[in-house]
């Protein structure tokens, strides 16, 4: 029973890290295939690496300005 406590603390944080990395990527490649520049596209990928989900809501609202 402990095993089992163990594994799902253990996988679950490192799902969400592992779908943190992957939703930063997508952002910064998705900035990058709009036409946007390098700098914007690193602006995007900080925000959303430190704010999560109210950097990709942000990015949301204003990707679709371009």
């Amino acid at each position: 029973m402990a095993f089992m406590f163990l594994i799902f603390f253990l996988l679950v944080p490192a799902e969400l890290f592992i779908l943190h990395i992957a939703i930063c990527v997508w952002a910064f490649r998705d900035c990058r295939r709009r036409g946007r520049s390098a700098e914007f596209a690193l602006i995007v990928l900080i925000g959303l690496f430190f704010f999560p989900v109210l950097g990709l809501i942000v990015y949301l609202l204003i990707r679709n300005d371009a």
